[in-house]
């Protein structure tokens, strides 16, 4: 078929499609502008208008007209992204590289963990990821690489024959399988081997936000570099995740064995080979702490700023035993804390003052706890890094508590709020500031590219995470017929206000016009319903009052119902039933949480979500004593009000889930926001634009009549047939189209 090639401000671009959505084309131009400005970008795109394809068109034809760039880094949050992102940039390289005169010899890679990409008879069976690692460990640690009963053959093949394999083309996790099973080569440290020489990597944001795993794989990417970071809206949680600690009962107690267990090891291995933690403690006191080829392969240790990094390790941990004695010091002081049975918050700082007066322990011994710990791991030889992943954490804390002072928070808490006679003790050492890891990207890189459907009001992720977009907007959508039908409904049937504030939360008159609205739903609206409730208390609440009143076995007659639950087996089998509950023409309706698994990943395109309801406004749990820090973090250090950071997440999470149910422009639903506090301007004004867009008098402040009848005849309008003719030079161009088009 036809494809298209067409200029932004000169440059030839390649799309490998016949037709292209007005709003991709402004896209493309916006991008384009931002990456010759040379800084981050903030672009939010109405979901469903092939953002991704129109992302990886631009920028491979950027990269053909400045050869200079380095590689386009494409970062996804699921590896279900990742392996979509390769399908669409197989269709873009092979039109661009159908255009040209010469080979293009692009190398593009997928990169994931071992547990997707190991091919290992017996390791790839381990169930979990940290399994997988260890078990990969075992066969492929310094000290066994030689052993050939015991070496993993994939690994030294990968040594042997994969470094000298000059591979181009595009590799899914699929392909990169397919190769290591062929030539016998691990397709793990083949990707990794091949990230450097990449021109194209696709992979999860942990590489290259996560300090710790950055460090390890992506450090040698060059700096004028493209990063892309795909449906970026919760960005600032990824950034503060990557950064915090989480100490519970079973890591302190797996903890204390682990050192019971290591001190038995120094112990057994003095006796065997005493030259062994002789020689280790002449590595460390030269200060030669990682040299190329003697590290594990991928023991990660905390990034510590690279002046501490030259230093010696301090003299009181470098033997071995000292280390083992000041450890177990410094874990007693930290369950001397957790078992205080009272709530403690508290600053690095404050809790270094106290450590220092209770115990010998310096801040510059914790920095070294991490790298020191992995250093006689290696000494002593140990392949099963899982089983020592509490004491691993316990240093990470160590050494993160010591180096960082601004933006963080340790919060124990000796139970949880929910169940409070439960001893459950937890201390978090908890990141405050997306910037301090998003500085580390944005200072390296100056091309970030940060996109989402839904990432509005536009100034607040820049702000929250500590830089300047030199370009941000916000589009809207161009169609030929209005296909989203957004309405807000303030009261229900029997004009009862509706709300899940917390004074309503138990109000039975509000549940019960809940329940109503849904069961005329459940009559107007074909196929399937997809009902986002605050959160799992508030559903079980909801159901249960539903069920008595009856509700439930009404709209059972009309349409099937399946429930998300916080397991993720069960929710995925409810959503196979439910998608065959809707093509059976049974129909359907899926209740699920406004933060859960299904509001964040799951599309329900076409006849699986013809409408989407929310029940209230999904704050976030705001009794969390991690958040409040948080907030109070923000307001000192940024200038944010509590509500506005709470209304704006809010807000992402409920646009989120409405955008579920659009999936393309040929796609329709309808977007129902039940709660009459989404009429304040505060909260409509943080709508994504391509949503606020349909949102007007007619469609706010609704009664759950007026909104059925709406309803009803928007779904009539919309079971006409489209025609290309129709869309054409309005919602879907061609390459003449383009020709005069100026993008303002």
């Amino acid at each position: 078929g036809k494809r298209m090639k067409f200029l932004i401000d000169g440059m030839p671009v390649y799309f490998p499609f016949a037709y292209i959505y007005p709003e991709q084309h402004e896209y493309m131009v916006h991008l384009k502008r931002g990456l010759d400005a040379g800084g981050p970008i903030c672009l939010e795109m109405p979901t469903g208008t092939g953002k991704t394809v129109s992302l990886l068109s631009l920028i491979t034809s950027y990269q053909l007209a400045n050869p200079g760039n380095g590689k386009l880094v494409y970062c996804c949050r699921t590896i279900g992204e990742v392996a979509k992102t390769i399908e669409e940039l197989r269709l873009v390289l092979r039109y661009r590289d159908s255009q040209l005169d010469f080979p293009s010899n692009t190398l593009a890679i997928s990169l994931s963990s071992r547990k997707s990409l190991c091919i290992h008879e017996e390791v790839s069976q381990a169930t979990s990821r940290t399994g997988v690692d260890a078990a990969c460990h075992a066969i492929t640690a310094p000290w066994v690489r030689d052993d050939p009963n015991i070496a993993c053959g994939y690994y030294t093949g990968f040594q042997d024959r994969g470094k000298d394999m000059s591979l181009s083309g595009i590799y899914s996790m699929e392909d990169l399988m397919e190769l290591g099973r062929k030539y016998e080569v691990c397709p793990y440290y083949m990707a990794r081997y091949c990230l450097d020489a990449a021109n194209i990597v696709v992979f999860s944001y942990q590489y290259i936000i996560h300090p710790k795993i950055a460090s390890v794989t992506t450090k040698e990417f060059s700096k004028n570099s493209i990063i892309v970071f795909d449906e970026a809206h919760n960005i600032d949680n990824v950034c503060i995740e990557s950064l915090s600690v989480f100490l519970d009962q079973y890591t302190i107690y797996s903890a204390s064995q682990n050192i019971l267990s290591l001190q038995k090891k120094i112990k057994d291995s003095k006796q065997a080979d005493a030259s062994r933690l002789q020689n280790e403690y002449e590595k460390l006191l030269s200060g030669v702490l990682r040299e190329k080829g003697s590290q594990i392969a991928d023991v990660l240790v905390p990034i510590l700023p690279s002046d501490i990094i030259n230093e010696a390790v301090p003299e009181n941990i470098r033997k071995a035993e000292h280390f083992m004695i000041k450890l177990r010091t410094f874990l007693d002081y930290i369950i001397g804390k957790m078992r205080l049975q009272r709530f403690i918050t508290s600053t690095p700082l404050t809790f270094m003052d106290g450590l220092l007066n209770f115990t010998d322990i310096t801040p510059k011994d914790l920095q070294f706890f991490a790298t020191r710990l992995y250093s006689l791991m290696n000494t002593l030889q140990i392949t099963d890094l899982k089983k020592y992943q509490s004491i691993t954490s316990v240093c990470d804390f160590a050494s993160y508590v010591s180096t960082y002072t601004e933006g963080f928070s340790i919060v124990i808490e000796p139970y949880d709020d929910r169940t409070p006679d439960i001893e459950d003790p937890i201390l978090q050492f908890a990141c405050l500031d997306a910037a301090i890891a998003m500085k580390l990207v944005t200072e390296k890189y100056k091309r970030v590219v940060i996109t989402s459907g839904t990432l509005s009001p536009l100034d607040m992720i820049p702000k929250i995470c500590g830089f300047e977009a030199v370009i941000s907007r916000s589009l809207t959508t161009t169609l030929s017929r209005q296909n989203l039908l957004p309405m807000i409904i303030s009261s229900g049937s029997d004009q009862t206000l509706l709300s899940t504030k917390y004074q309503d939360r138990d109000n039975q008159d509000i549940l019960r016009n809940y329940g109503m609205l849904l069961l005329d739903l459940a009559k107007t609206v074909p196929d399937g319903i997809v009902a986002f409730f605050t959160s799992y208390a508030y559903m079980e609440t909801t159901v249960s009052v539903w069920n008595e009143m009856g509700l439930i076995n009404q709209i059972s007659k009309h349409k099937l119902l399946f429930v998300e639950t916080s397991n993720t087996l069960e929710t995925s089998v409810a959503l196979d039933n439910f998608k065959l509950a809707c093509d059976t023409g049974r129909g359907a309706i899926f209740l699920s949480i406004g933060r859960g698994k299904v509001s964040e990943g799951i599309d329900f395109a076409n006849h699986y979500g013809r409408c989407v309801v929310l029940f209230g406004i999904p704050y976030v749990y705001t009794e969390s004593r991690v958040l409040k820090q948080r907030l109070a973090y923000l307001q000192e250090r940024y200038n944010i009000r509590d509500n506005d950071f709470l209304t704006f997440d809010a807000m992402r999470t409920a646009a989120q889930c409405v955008g579920r149910v659009i999936r393309g422009k040929s796609d329709y639903g309808i977007m129902i926001f039940a709660d009459r506090r989404y009429n304040r301007i505060d909260k409509r004004e943080k709508l994504p634009q391509w949503i606020k867009q349909f949102i007007g008098g007619a469609n706010s402040n609704l009664s759950s009549e007026a909104a059925l009848s709406m309803s009803s005849m928007f779904l009539r309008e919309m079971a006409q047939p489209v025609t290309r003719e129709s869309q054409l030079g309005l919602s879907l161009f061609t390459e003449n189209d383009l020709e005069n088009r100026v993008v303002a």
